[in-house]
């Protein structure tokens, strides 16, 4: 991946995603076919641990999160950013102390925390991954497996567009299924006992739009933005380091999702984080987003799934530069 340095004269726009388990910036600039990526910084933070217990951030969480976001407000005053926006979702929405972590954030690094709905959260979620739908497929299952939440939208056209026809937030991420129900995730039966039970949550959402007949009809894409759905597809190429390019747009049929899951289930938690496209801070979190794909895989099994390695992130940015382009040209 190659980086373009700005000039003194061009714009410069940042987005960050604050989500339950990462903090994940971009820096671009507008070019004629997108954008190009100036800086990125990723960084796991688990802002949102512990917090379906106690229902408040937890003193370590939030320390570790500003000390990422000090990083970023670093990075993007070196890039000479001259617009940015820092969203925070699932953890901050819950969280009864969100308020006094706001100010934490705008003390030490002098970003502003908007915390957004879940709805406007599965708008930017489209808007950064709406390239790689189809212009032939009239209907999509758009989705997005966080740390604290998942995000399923019903998308249709209007005028040749992407438009939300349904949303569904279902408060069920990788973080909060993991500290829930660990064990469970661990042993095949309570494995498929909870794909079942999440397939019974997101039922009536299929059935109040029909997806099942869209499935049938094969009129419909599936496309998936996480780090679960990029993890299986870097696992199904069997990568020995992660790839974006590789992996972002890749088609992943539903049987490789079945078997790198079920390969993932016969792996140690130490054979899980030695891994490369997985690592020991995703290693106890990767099965439960598994469940929670493979019970929308069962509920509607459309047999292949668009990856997407960009999400609210690349959403946020583009809606900060005022373009309907979500794609991404990251230095090509």
């Amino acid at each position: 991946m190659s980086f373009v340095p700005p000039s003194s004269s061009e714009p410069v726009y940042a987005a960050i995603d604050l989500g339950t388990n990462n903090c994940r910036m971009l820096a671009a600039r507008p070019g004629p076919r997108g954008y190009r990526v100036v800086d990125c910084f990723s960084r796991i933070t688990r802002l949102g641990e512990g917090l379906a217990a106690t229902g408040r951030l937890s003193a370590g969480a939030m320390a570790r999160t500003v000390d990422a976001l000090k990083i970023c407000a670093d990075r993007m005053a070196r890039c000479r950013v001259t617009r940015a926006r820092l969203v925070a979702t699932e953890a901050c929405r819950r969280a009864a102390n969100h308020h006094e972590f706001a100010a934490q954030v705008m003390t030490s690094t002098g970003l502003e925390l908007d915390i957004i709905t879940p709805a406007e959260e599965a708008a930017l979620a489209l808007a950064g991954c709406a390239a790689l739908l189809d212009d032939h497929v009239s209907q999509a299952l758009v989705f997005d497996i966080g740390g604290g939440s998942t995000e399923l939208m019903w998308v249709g056209r209007k005028n040749g567009n992407p438009v939300i026809e349904g949303f569904l937030s279902l408060p069920l991420g990788v973080v909060t299924l993991s500290e829930r129900q660990g064990a469970a995730l661990n042993e095949p039966a309570g494995y498929d006992r909870l794909v079942a039970d999440i397939a019974r949550q997101l039922a009536p959402f299929g059935d109040r739009h029909g997806i099942a007949g869209a499935v049938t009809g094969k009129s419909m894409q599936m496309l998936g933005t996480s780090g679960t759905v990029t993890t299986l597809g870097a696992l199904s190429l069997d990568l020995g380091r992660y790839d974006r390019h590789a992996v972002d747009g890749l088609d992943l049929g539903f049987g490789a999702i079945v078997s790198v899951t079920r390969r993932l289930m016969a792996m140690g938690a130490a054979e899980r984080a030695a891994h490369p496209c997985i690592g020991p801070e995703r290693a106890d979190l990767v099965l439960a987003g598994c469940a929670i794909l493979e019970a929308m895989c069962r509920l509607w099994p459309l047999g292949v799934l668009r990856v997407a390695d960009r999400g609210v992130r690349e959403g946020v940015l583009v809606t900060l530069m005022g373009s309907a382009v979500a794609a991404s040209e990251w230095g090509a």
